[in-house]
């Protein structure tokens, strides 16, 4: 599990001029500690009111903007306000996601006393859809507990939208095996989802892998026999050629400070350089915090980020080989994370085709609830793929073109929590990325977002 960056919200409370100001503040301060208690940073104002003049509404503005950049606004309603006020306040922020949150009134003995939250937030949530906003509308309902977990799910879709906007990923190399489900639209990409796809060529770590220093190769070669489980003894130079591949790989992904990594292998490393890069990729996994994705498989990439930041877990790439009455086969014929191996790192030395020897991850994976997703595009629409299931470890499989014994691959059946075929008359690729947990609320948030359309 990774670190996730802190959400940061701006936020204001709301409540007329004629309700008693003491139960506005109380309210509304209530409403924010419950969020910073969930580790939101809040850049908060004090409530405005429907003064006649603007005054409150015009600082509640000025103490917004002096707070620094936020991921979302979050308009806490604390009684009925005259929809003009808050508008005041929200137009100038119309770029950012919010949420509309009403509260609820309170018991005092044997009566309810309520400020009539909800006339406010009924009276601006029509309007705030037709002038474009894009907001999350919760209320509050009588003699229940604020619905927290709702607010926490689309503000962690808000945040992984700013890091979107900022992100990079690097491309090294363009189109292998000339696959046209791992292209994009570089304008449409950055317009919609943010990430910006930076390419170099494979002859830029070529020229890397010269300048490693031989003793550092050697150290972390010997490392190696000791942290990874080996199946068999490799030959002489291919772990070294593995560790030098890292070593080239890692220095261009920090000298850019990629987010996410995706490189031409069938075509590339394997053809040019004689060998499977699987292990040297197993290492990067194991050094930085980064997603990565073979084949040049660009929308694998993005969904691999969106996945990172909406979790907080190491987004995982997994490839169809079958499908089932009642899931699929997934698995990889290279490497995955340590993030989601169960037990210690396997590699097998291992050759595949006309393909030079590499150290192929062959590492048990994880079971438990999983989603599988990913973002697809057709012109300038996009649309994410989701589906959630169970993992299970699979029967004993191989693919045909191993040098023998031919290895287990890192894989995993998956049983669909929904109709199979419903899902493959949908299927956007051979690649989709895995995360465990129920993750579809998080993901569909972001969608909204967005402007994506979410199947599945």
């Amino acid at each position: 599990m990774n670190e996730k960056r802190k959400i940061r919200a701006g936020f204001v409370g709301f409540g007329e001029v004629n309700t008693p100001k003491e139960f506005i503040i109380k309210r509304c301060a209530t409403a924010a500690k419950m969020l910073e208690q969930q580790g939101i940073e809040l850049i908060k104002t004090a409530p405005v009111s429907d003064d006649p003049a603007g005054v409150n509404a015009a600082r509640a503005v000025r103490e917004l903007q002096a707070g620094g950049d936020f991921d979302l606004l979050i308009i806490c309603v604390a009684g009925w306000i005259p929809s003009w006020a808050v508008f005041s306040v929200i137009e100038h922020f119309k770029h950012k996601p919010m949420i509309l949150w009403g509260l609820t009134g309170w018991q005092d003995g044997d009566r309810f006393v309520t400020t009539a939250d909800q006339a406010g937030t009924t009276a601006l949530r029509k309007p705030m859809a037709d002038m474009g906003y894009k907001f999350k509308y919760v209320v509050t309902y009588r003699g229940q507990q604020p619905r927290i977990d709702e607010i926490i799910t689309y503000a962690e879709a808000a945040r992984a939208a700013s890091l979107l906007k900022t992100a990079r990923i690097g491309m090294a190399g363009y189109r292998d095996m000339r696959l046209y489900g791992t292209l994009y639209d570089g304008v449409s990409l950055k317009g919609r989802i943010g990430p910006e796809i930076e390419h170099f060529e494979l002859l830029e770590i070529a020229q890397l892998m010269e300048k490693v220093d031989a003793k550092e190769i050697k150290k972390i070669a010997a490392a190696l026999k000791k942290r990874w489980k080996f199946v068999k003894e490799p030959r002489s130079g291919t772990i070294e050629n593995s560790v030098r591949l890292f070593l080239a790989f890692k220095a261009k992904i920090q000298e850019r400070n990629y987010q996410g990594f995706s490189f031409n292998d069938v075509d590339g490393v394997k053809k040019l350089m004689k060998f499977a890069p699987a292990g040297s990729l197993t290492l990067l996994h194991d050094e930085l915090d980064i997603c990565s994705v073979p084949e040049n498989d660009s929308m694998g990439a993005v969904t691999e980020l969106i996945v990172k930041y909406l979790t907080g877990q190491t987004a995982a790439y997994l490839e169809f080989y079958e499908f089932m009455t009642d899931g699929a086969l997934m698995g990889v014929p290279d490497y995955v994370p340590a993030a989601i191996v169960d037990g210690k790192v396997t590699v097998m030395p291992n050759a595949f085709g006309d393909f030079g020897e590499g150290l192929l991850n062959v590492s048990k994976l994880k079971t438990g609830k999983v989603t599988i997703c990913r973002l697809g595009y057709s012109g300038d629409e996009y649309t994410m793929h989701i589906m959630t299931g169970t993992a299970r470890t699979p029967v004993k499989w191989e693919e045909a073109g191993w040098a023998p014994p031919a290895p287990q691959l890192p894989s995993l059946e998956i049983v669909f929590d929904a109709p199979v075929e419903d899902f493959i008359q949908n299927v956007m690729a051979q690649h989709y990325i895995i995360s465990y947990g129920d993750n579809r609320a998080r993901l569909e948030a972001l969608c909204s977002i967005l402007g994506i359309q979410h199947i599945g």
